[in-house]
């Protein structure tokens, strides 16, 4: 398929996990992506993608810099002319944290990181995606989580930051729709990611807790990266041309309980 065929992604987080599923599944339907990230691995995935005949490029980025995504921003443009899409991807688990004695340290990082990312990451892409389509067309994907829509112990911060993520998304959904830029979140639910994995090595109790998790998902199982970057394709295609201000939801039945 081609149907991003002359267009343009800047994916976050794409080292790894769910960002360079994303940024493989983009190219393979015709985008010439942007990789960025903290992990020099990021250069890997975008060697990859070269060699099975897409474009791609890696940047370093750490998305709580504004000078780190002026710069990112500005590498897209000057590598392929424009910016069409953006995947707001990158976010951290932040471990667990009881609320009585949460650190405002470990707080202010997971935010700063799944929230404060994302603003930045609208404020400066969002002027080059307008600039680059004139006439519409933009679409920007904000990953957010089932935890921005249900709680769960032990998890206050990233709830917190996954919840803004939510909301932030329809409030620019409602600005730039006049701009013909769409802005969506997804909502994946346990995807075996490095992040959900190494969250779960952390824990004493991980193979039990991974157990419990799996049940808790209708489908009986944890998702897999390609099926939610699936569905972040089809909300930057034209197919998703009417759809603005939504929550995808791609979570094997967790939040249908």
């Amino acid at each position: 398929m081609a149907r991003l065929s002359g267009k343009v992604a800047m994916v976050t987080g794409a080292a790894s996990g769910l960002g360079a599923a994303t940024a493989r599944r983009l190219a393979r339907d015709g985008a010439s992506v942007l990789l960025t990230d903290r992990d020099l691995a990021g250069e890997e995935i975008a060697a990859s993608i070269v060699a099975a005949g897409g474009t791609a490029v890696f940047r370093l980025h750490d998305v709580t810099s504004h000078p780190d995504w002026a710069a990112a921003v500005e590498h897209a443009v000057a590598d392929f002319g424009r910016l069409d899409i953006l995947v707001n991807n990158a976010g951290v688990a932040g471990g667990r944290h009881e609320l009585m004695d949460h650190s405002f340290e470990a707080w202010r990082q997971i935010l700063s990181v799944n929230l404060d990312g994302v603003f930045l990451g609208l404020r400066h892409a969002g002027p080059r995606i307008a600039a680059s389509n004139p006439t519409g067309g933009g679409s920007i994907i904000n990953l957010s989580s089932i935890l921005g829509k249900v709680g769960m112990a032990g998890a206050a911060a990233y709830c917190a930051s996954k919840g803004g993520v939510t909301l932030l998304t329809k409030a620019a959904a409602l600005e730039w729709a006049p701009l013909g830029i769409r802005v969506n979140s997804v909502h994946p639910g346990f995807i075996d990611t490095p992040m959900v994995n190494n969250a779960l090595a952390e824990r004493e109790d991980g193979n039990e807790t991974r157990v419990v998790l799996m049940s808790a998902h209708p489908i009986g199982r944890f998702g897999v990266p390609r099926e939610i970057a699936d569905a972040i394709a089809f909300l930057a295609s034209d197919e998703a041309s009417f759809i603005t201000g939504a929550e995808i939801v791609v979570d094997g039945g967790f939040t249908a309980q």
